[in-house]
């Protein structure tokens, strides 16, 4: 194992990234939560609604959905970029709440106006979208947010800036009448209550429009210029990236370190570090495939342990062994710099650990990940490892891992040629070790 001390420090004038490398739920919020104050800003670079960022610390329990995760630390400016789409009812629940928490949200966030917003009609269009594919579908949260990418890039999106325009309710009104002609093309029958909706999504868009609404990329980089530093936080997870994931079951966004540069408008010049989150084990939501998941009582065990559920749709996780073919295919087009490893402690009580470092597909071994990993059939190749078999939650220091623990690690590393260097070992922040 790497024995250099890491302390994870950011660079003046420079953004560090930090993304999933699975296929989410990682437990991104939580390290950002911890990282936060080492840095003069946080800024979520794509996503929508459906990633569940949790946090918990003070024996209190958060999850937010689309706002930055260091906004629980009350110094430093957070953002949410370009390259976010936002639901506005959606929002305005989570900003009250964090509000009523004591979050001074209106001083601490800015909100790009280049963002694109979730029309209710977007919604209607995921869920109609979905209802025609039948057993084909992908496993959508119904959020709306792949009809508002679509919009993005077939030009006819709605923005934020756009709320600032005098002909607004024109523009909106030309917005969802073209979706509504769609939903009557696919013979969808429009809820009674939209009316309703549109009047709670309205209400949200002039609750959001009190906060400071800005030109991110200006005031970003204007920002970094002056020697600031910068924590690009992503959503969801490297498999789960619109052109190099499990492909069609990802997200509508790119969630690769790429993506940083585009949702926020920042030169690749700008990074220094790229900090990939990976849990000990794997787990996926919703359809598409998975080559090490367990469908036996071992996964149901690391579901248990693991309180593997969704933290917006409260859906069980799919869990299974780790698959380091495809942790190296990440760590590959992420470029990381650095790797943090969360959730060891639910393998604690296992007496044999195994790590995925080879398929076998048609008979042939390859390390590389499949173009048509769905319609293929992949046989895992498993190396073996002795449990550690030691309650892990209550150590700080790297130096009183068990051994067995110590070589799961170092094999990682090796694997991946990149060292570890930090290790959760429970949800809290305070069980947090740098190694």
């Amino acid at each position: 194992m790497n024995t250099r001390k890491s302390t994870l420090t950011p660079t003046p004038g420079k953004a560090d990234i930090l993304l999933g490398l699975q296929w989410g739920d990682e437990g991104k919020g939580k390290i950002v939560d911890v990282l936060t104050p080492k840095y003069d800003m946080v800024a979520r670079f794509q996503g929508g609604p459906n990633a569940g960022h949790t946090l918990e610390f003070d024996n209190q329990k958060f999850v937010l959905r689309s706002i930055p995760s260091g906004v629980f630390r009350k110094s430093g400016k957070n953002y949410i970029g370009n390259g976010v789409v936002l639901d506005p009812v959606l929002f305005a629940k989570e900003a009250a709440e964090l509000e009523a928490g004591g979050v001074d949200l209106k001083f601490i966030l800015g909100i790009s106006r280049k963002l694109h917003l979730i029309m209710p009609t977007h919604r209607l269009l995921d869920a109609a979208n979905e209802a025609r594919k039948g057993a084909g579908k992908i496993g959508t949260t119904g959020k709306g947010i792949g009809p508002t990418y679509t919009d993005k890039v077939s030009r006819t999106g709605l923005r934020l800036g756009d709320t600032e325009q005098p002909d607004f309710a024109a523009i909106y009104a030309s917005r969802r009448d073209n979706h509504l002609d769609a939903l009557k093309r696919l013979n969808f029958e429009i809820p009674a209550d939209l009316e309703a909706r549109e009047q709670e999504w309205m209400e949200a868009v002039e609750y959001l429009k009190g906060f400071d609404i800005v030109d991110s990329e200006y005031e970003i980089n204007g920002r970094l210029a002056q020697g600031d530093t910068l924590l690009c936080e992503g959503a969801q997870g490297t498999m789960l990236d619109v052109d190099f994931g499990s492909y069609p079951f990802v997200t509508s966004s790119n969630t690769i370190s790429a993506g940083a540069c585009t949702g926020l408008g920042i030169a690749p010049t700008r990074i220094a570090n790229v900090y990939g989150i990976f849990k000990a084990y794997c787990t996926r939501v919703g359809a598409g495939p998975f080559p090490t998941e367990l469908n036996n009582e071992i996964g149901a065990e690391i579901r248990n342990i693991g309180h593997e559920y969704g933290a917006v749709t409260g859906r069980e996780r799919r869990c299974g062994w780790l698959d380091l073919v495809a942790l190296k295919y990440a760590v590959t087009i992420n470029g990381v710099t650095k790797l943090l490893m969360m959730k060891s402690d639910v393998l604690d009580g296992f007496d044999t650990i195994k790590i995925c470092t080879a398929y076998k597909i048609d008979g042939k071994t390859t390390d590389r990940f499949p173009y048509l990993a769905d319609n293929t059939e992949i046989k895992p190749v498993y190396e073996d490892f002795k449990g550690w078999k030691t309650p892990m939650s209550r150590i700080n220091d790297p130096a009183d891992f068990p051994k067995e623990f110590k070589d799961y690690i170092a094999f990682i590393e090796k694997y991946l040629g990149v060292p570890v260097a930090l290790v959760s070992l429970g949800p809290d922040r305070s069980q947090t070790v740098m190694l």
